[in-house]
């Protein structure tokens, strides 16, 4: 706790915070599913949230008390939104994004004054690429700001000279969790992989690994751009041991994954992927690259992280072939989850909203003495 906290009161009345994001149900976008995690938890008598909501809302978020759910329509989103930050007044900006909204937010913030407090929250690795525009212009203008993994704060660091507090992404447990005994049938080994299909992602190595283990199913989880492309390769080399899921709801997805013996992430650029953790949670050991250093995997105990594409085959042959080491990397990488869990993350973000408005008070009162 910083030390303006310590000295002053929190406030008496509701926080009030304001985030660009969704609440609807069958939203997984990684940042909209942070948020819904994070407001089903805040206190309602301690916080009012105001996001949006396009369709169904989370039950649980439209069950909350004291939340504002603002329709998102087919024109003037931008100016509704914008007229509910300058009427409401918040206290905090949560989370920005790369939207119209956002962008209008950082040019009417002159008019906003200090009363709204900008929280970032930074998810993906900055760069000379990633850390431009509105992304980069949120982290220098925040007045906290936040990463989600050790490595993207280094990376923060790096390229912007700005230090951030590390708040790691949780794991929903109603749908990511080990299966009864976390002991697997292993007759049949399952090879999955979740994300979505872009070339980052690199999911034609799934369709390699494939061809080099007929016997193994390998599954795949998301829709993408490079889709049609893996399909190619998988006639090509004749690979029927590979399935297309298409997109699937959290639910589904903690279904697939209890059902998977390892799981296949070899993408080479990330912040701090949420689907490392789900895995972790439903007992996965992990063949990942270590290039973004992901707190989800502890090398060597809850799973592998490669240094090079000739690591990540080997890696995937050691576990697909040693059902001892798997087990003991399944009921590691499930205790290793508990360290993430939602309602011990979100007890950092109340501290951490509570300090920030404590803060702006404390500098709204110097201003005015002076």
């Amino acid at each position: 706790m910083t030390d303006v906290a310590m000295k002053t009161k929190w406030p008496t009345r509701p926080i009030t915070i304001f985030t660009p994001s969704s609440a609807d149900e069958d939203d997984t976008n990684a940042q909209n599913l942070t948020v819904k995690e994070i407001v089903a938890r805040l206190p309602p008598e301690q916080f009012r949230v105001i996001m949006i909501s396009e369709g169904r809302p989370d039950p649980r978020i439209a069950g909350r008390g004291n939340t504002d759910l603002v329709p998102w329509t087919e024109h003037w989103n931008t100016v509704r939104l914008l007229r509910r930050c300058f009427f409401t007044r918040p206290d905090i900006y949560f989370f920005p994004r790369c939207g119209p909204l956002d962008r209008a937010f950082f040019e009417s913030r002159k008019y906003l004054g200090r009363s709204t407090a900008l929280v970032s929250y930074v998810v993906m690795m900055m760069n000379d690429l990633t850390g431009t525009g509105l992304i980069g212009r949120s982290i220098i203008e925040a007045d906290r700001l936040c990463s989600n993994s050790k490595y993207v704060a280094e990376t923060v660091r790096e390229k912007f000279g700005l230090e951030s507090t590390i708040v790691h992404d949780g794991v929903d447990r109603r749908f990511f969790f080990a299966p009864p005994g976390e002991v697997r049938n292993s007759d049949s080994l399952v090879v999955l992989y979740a994300g979505s299909l872009q070339p980052r992602k690199r999911v034609e190595l799934l369709v390699q690994e494939a061809a080099r283990w007929p016997t193994v199913q390998f599954r795949v989880a998301g829709r993408g751009e490079t889709e049609a492309h893996c399909r190619a390769l998988c006639r090509m080399h004749d690979c029927s041991n590979i399935s297309f899921l298409g997109h699937l709801s959290s639910r589904q997805l903690g279904e697939e994954m209890r059902r998977a013996h390892i799981f296949l992430f070899p993408s080479i650029l990330e912040g701090h992927p949420q689907v490392l953790g789900q895995a972790a949670a439903c007992g996965l050991p992990v063949v990942a690259m270590n290039v973004y250093r992901p707190d989800f995997v502890l090398h060597g105990e809850t799973g592998f992280l490669a240094e090079s594409d000739s690591e990540l085959t080997q890696y995937l042959e050691v576990l697909l072939r040693d059902s001892s080491l798997r087990q003991s990397m399944a009921a590691a990488a499930g205790r290793h989850s508990r360290k993430f869990d939602w309602d011990r993350i979100v007890e950092q973000w109340i501290e951490l909203f509570r300090e920030v408005v404590a803060e702006r008070q404390s500098y709204s009162r110097g201003q005015t003495a002076s």
